[in-house]
């Protein structure tokens, strides 16, 4: 080789994010901006969520506040007896002592400064802090909700996929119709009819509700087979059509069996569409369970709601009204988070705003 001629020297890739940087350098540097992206457009999705559920809230409490105000009846004569009412001097001071004397505005703004702390106030016909009545009641409910959801998922995930490997017609039919008499039915209705046969005629379970672990079978069936009946036919028509993908035939071909490919592919699809329905569901599981205590007789916030609004306690109404919308909210959050997480198509209309 001659000194005239040179020798060409390899360069670094030279790229739009920078000269001298190497190619696994701009990809790495990609990459992490993909995933800033992607946490940003997360956070924005669940700040939209929450402020969604403030409002939400607050909309629940203020309207049943103006309700409550409308009614006909005045509430101070659910303070008082029947031999009271009559009393004036008793009737002023009972107004002033539980402060209905102010304008209602006052009473409202006052009552929203006490939910901010946390304080539900005083009920009016039991004398007694709202958050006690709460704290002795309302872990009833929660555990009957909790276990009722617990059932409408088992039973929509077994049957959704045991039905859909049966290629029997007959099979098929029948499951279909069970599933549609099953969301067709009230929870309440429903739970009579556990009552009747399970209670009554069988024995095996307690007529009145208490806090055993036996009086909240049935009632916990009465609410979460109707609701996995309903989640059942959504999975189990996702399913049916995931079965029909491009992606079913080539996992078919690569060797996996079909139980493998609903289990790894075709469900994830199908629990797009039935978290959907499965939110709103949640949303309304609470006031499910309200009824079915008031059927089985059983403590909770149902023998609460009744006795205020009977009593027109409005603080205890309202609480009652508070905790409702909040789990609504809640549950109703998770669920969009979890399509969030499941649907990419949410994560790419949400970082490109």
């Amino acid at each position: 080789m001659s000194a005239s001629q040179t020798v060409p020297q390899v360069r670094p890739a030279l790229s739009s994010s920078g000269a001298g940087k190497s190619s696994y350098e701009v990809i790495r540097e990609e990459s992490r901006s993909e995933k800033a992206r992607n946490l940003k457009g997360f956070v924005t999705f669940v700040m939209s969520r929450l402020v969604q559920a403030v409002f939400v809230v607050w909309s629940a409490v203020t309207l049943v506040f103006i309700t409550i105000h409308l009614t006909p009846g005045d509430i101070v004569d659910s303070l008082l007896t029947d031999s009271e009412k009559n009393n004036a001097e008793l009737r002023m001071r009972v107004i002033a002592e539980w402060g209905l004397d102010k304008p209602v505005v006052v009473q409202y703004f006052g009552y929203l400064g006490k939910l901010l702390h946390g304080d539900f106030g005083t009920s009016y016909a039991q004398k007694k802090s709202v958050n006690a009545i709460f704290a002795e009641q309302f872990s009833a409910t929660l555990q009957l909700t909790i276990v009722a959801a617990i059932i409408a998922v088992v039973v929509a995930l077994i049957g959704s996929l045991l039905i859909s490997g049966k290629t029997n017609a007959v099979v098929r039919s029948l499951y279909k119709g069970t599933e549609l008499t099953l969301l067709s039915t009230p929870p309440f209705w429903f739970g009579i009819l556990l009552l009747f046969v399970f209670s009554f005629r069988l024995g095996w379970f307690p007529v009145a509700g208490d806090s055993s672990f036996k009086s909240l079978v049935l009632p916990a069936l009465a609410i979460g087979i109707p609701m996995g009946g309903n989640l059942s036919q959504i999975l189990r028509q996702g399913i049916a059509k995931s079965e029909e993908q491009p992606y079913t035939l080539t996992s078919l071909s690569r060797g996996l069996s079909p139980a493998a490919i609903r289990l790894r592919h075709s469900l994830r699809h199908a629990s797009i569409p039935a978290l959907t329905v499965g939110g709103m569901m949640a949303g309304g599981l609470l006031g499910g369970a309200v009824i079915t205590e008031q059927v089985f007789g059983r403590p909770g916030l149902g023998q609460i709601a009744v006795n205020a609004i009977n009593t027109k306690d409005l603080p205890v109404i309202l609480a009652v009204a508070f905790v409702s919308s909040l789990v609504f909210v809640i549950a109703s959050t998770v669920v969009d988070v979890l399509y969030y997480l499941v649907d990419p198509r949410l994560k790419i209309a949400h970082t490109e705003e």
